[in-house]
């Protein structure tokens, strides 16, 4: 007779349970998606908007796609409207304005940071008190002291005026830095025969996460400022960014909506790309920033 074959019993089934945090991120993954879509849908709808006619801008609503392409836009803007010319205006705003504020604010939070004299305190206590200031608010100083220098109406007088509207925050981040920094490499420094300058010019290249963070921060709000391009060359218009040039787009009677729209769309570009390329150093720099 044969015997009759032995079954193993099955192991049960066990039912797979999520994690907390893998469930939390079920929910706010779908939510996430919907308020990015919210965000970011103005900014694709002055993309599309920049292709399309202005009888397609009003009658195609909230529409993403044009109905007719057309690429007129982006010549009037950058030819009729002088956009050429404002995006060399720009460039020059931003990286000027912000090696002059990354030059004062390194050597103003290393000057705090390393050595003590009557009033230091004091002095910390108004950089951080001007950080309730509204920038808005100095722009009248700022004009009546460019107009005594003689820079009204010219690039240096534009440069100078960017370059000291918000670097309380920058000293800031260097005096948290450079009080990190360990005092035996100033001493090494000083028994080299190190002077200020040298020391500094030492200690710099250390600060590389603020450095990151201060040059990104500032050179993206020189690019989109608006007010002191606009009053420091009133008698030039030639003089302004594209912040400014928008202006052109806007009519006695009229705005042509869909030039407006290719000249955001150019003037964004420019900055989308760099964000894109410093990514992970924009990262990188503000965790370190705020770990020193």
């Amino acid at each position: 007779m044969s015997r009759p074959e032995l079954r193993t019993p099955s192991a049960p089934r066990r039912s797979v349970r999520l994690s907390r945090p893998a469930r939390a991120n079920l929910v706010a993954l779908p939510l996430l998606i919907v308020v990015g879509l919210v965000w970011v849908y103005p900014f694709l709808w002055i993309v599309a908007g920049a292709f399309k006619t202005q009888n397609g801008l009003f009658t195609g609503g909230a529409s993403l796609i044009p109905d007719q392409w057309n690429f007129d836009n982006f010549r009037r803007a950058w030819v009729d409207a002088g956009f050429s010319r404002y995006l060399f205006n720009t460039v020059l705003y931003a990286v000027a304005s912000t090696l002059i504020e990354l030059f004062k604010s390194a050597l103003c939070g290393y000057v705090l940071a390393r050595y003590e004299f009557p009033g230091r305190k004091l002095l910390h206590r108004l950089i951080v008190a001007t950080l309730f200031v509204p920038v808005a608010s100095i722009i009248i100083p700022q004009f009546v002291l460019v107009d005594r220098l003689g820079l009204l109406n010219t690039r240096a007088g534009v440069v100078l005026a960017m370059s000291g509207a918000a670097g309380a925050l920058y000293v800031l981040l260097f005096v948290g830095f450079f009080s990190g920094v360990p005092k035996d490499l100033f001493d090494a420094a000083k028994l080299d025969g190190a002077g200020f300058l040298r020391t500094f010019r030492l200690v710099l290249p250390l600060a590389k996460p603020v450095i990151a963070v201060v040059v990104i921060f500032q050179f993206i709000t020189n690019w989109n400022e608006f007010n002191i391009p606009l009053v420091f060359t009133l008698g030039q218009p030639d003089l302004q960014n594209l912040a400014v040039g928008m202006l052109s787009f806007k009519g006695e009677h009229s705005v042509d909506w869909t030039g407006f729209a290719a000249g955001m769309t150019l003037s964004v570009i420019p900055m989308l790309i760099v964000f894109i390329f410093f990514q992970s150093y924009f990262v990188r720099g503000l965790a370190g920033a705020t770990k020193e």
